[in-house]
């Protein structure tokens, strides 16, 4: 019960006040004629309607914020036509040179390390560790990345989980090419998909469907198998389960704090000055997203290493899981708000409907009998 009430109290905080948004007269008494504020003295479920209308918590996690125009005057628009001409005609195609040759350098050196070396497999492992840092390293380098490291760089260690706020799927290339984890994510299709299914591959790398049930069993089996080989890549979570805009955090998915082992948090913030690094992926493919940050002045980031955390006694994987949501909200300065991510994936359910229908015919009903 306490946490329904400290999920509705934040829910309440988050909420905008209707009064604030109507017009001051429909607010007075009414004489003999319907305003709009007995529509929403009627029901709850209006109040709740115009609500989400005026704005909500939950749509506002998933919103990138167009940046302030400063270019509009006479005297700054000549300093912006300037700085459009730098980022494309000159940034830009250096961007494409250093990201071709950090693939020509790669590819030349992964496939003969891949394949003539089978039967040194731990040589060959080390070898394709660094060569995925290395051409994560290349990734960062195209978008003039600004990165800032705070704390102990991850080791190899059994029995140990990392887990993340996500903003973006760049948010795993700023952390490989520091430590190369071992990622649970989901499966996408194009050349991220063939990146996924060929390279990615050999770090240990889980891959799942959302729209698959049975993917969640297997998934599961493969996260024990892997938190408890010693030789195995340091595993990354994003237990948000999706991207959100770096100003909010999500409810965490319990799996990664029921595995039994050391969660170690990382919290990342990005600094929006120059580029909104969020990737909203149903308004733009992750191409589109690289070309606007390869088209950007900058991505300056900071990631913190923070201090590893247990399950203590008597606490269930879900305080687990919102504890460390804790302590990566107030490193990174980020807002809670009590909303599961894969809400953005799905529809109401018919019960769910049903239930409010239910709920505002009879408030009709009790408005009606009142008069």
């Amino acid at each position: 019960m306490s946490k329904l009430n400290t999920s509705s109290s934040e829910l309440d905080l988050d909420r905008p006040n209707i009064e604030d948004y109507l017009p001051s007269g429909s607010i007075q008494e009414p004489h003999g004629e319907l305003r709009l504020r007995d529509l929403l003295d009627l029901s709850p479920t209006l109040t709740e309607a115009a609500g989400a209308i005026v704005d909500d918590s939950f749509t506002r996690c998933f919103k990138s914020n167009p940046p302030e125009p400063w270019n509009w005057n006479i005297y700054l628009f000549p300093l912006w036509c300037l700085g459009v001409v730098v980022r494309y005609m000159f940034l830009f195609p250096l961007r494409v040179i250093v990201l071709t040759i950090g693939w020509i350098v790669f590819l030349s050196c992964y496939f003969p390390v891949h394949f003539l070396l089978k039967g040194h497999d731990k040589l060959r492992k080390r070898l394709e560790r660094g060569l995925v840092e290395l051409i994560c390293s290349f990734f960062v380098a195209s978008w003039t990345g600004v990165v800032k490291y705070h704390g102990p760089r991850p080791s190899m260690r059994p029995k140990q989980v990392f887990v993340a706020n996500h903003t973006s799927m760049i948010d795993f290339i700023v952390l490989e090419q520091m430590t190369a984890f071992a990622v649970i994510m989901q499966k996408h299709p194009g050349w991220v998909g063939l990146l996924q299914s060929t390279i990615l591959e050999s770090l240990g790398c889980i891959w799942f469907n959302r729209s698959e049930a049975k993917d969640r069993e297997i998934v599961a089996r493969k996260l024990r198998e892997h938190v408890h080989g010693a030789d195995n890549n340091p595993l990354l979570i994003f237990p948000e389960g999706t991207c959100v805009n770096n100003h909010y955090t999500v409810m965490f998915k319990k799996g990664a704090f029921e595995l039994g082992c050391t969660v170690c948090p990382i919290a990342i913030k990005y600094n929006k000055i120059f580029v909104d690094a969020f990737w909203n992926s149903r308004k733009q493919s992750f191409t589109t997203h690289l070309l606007q940050l390869m088209t950007s002045w900058a991505v300056v980031c900071d990631v913190w290493y923070l201090e590893p955390q247990n399950l203590k006694p008597g606490e269930t994987p879900i305080e687990f899981a919102e504890r460390v949501r804790d302590i990566i909200s107030v490193r990174a300065g980020l807002k809670k708000v009590p909303w599961d991510g894969y809400l953005k994936y799905s529809r109401p359910s018919p019960k769910h409907r049903e239930r409010k229908q239910q709920s505002f015919a009879e408030s009709i009903l009790r408005r009606l009998e009142e008069k």
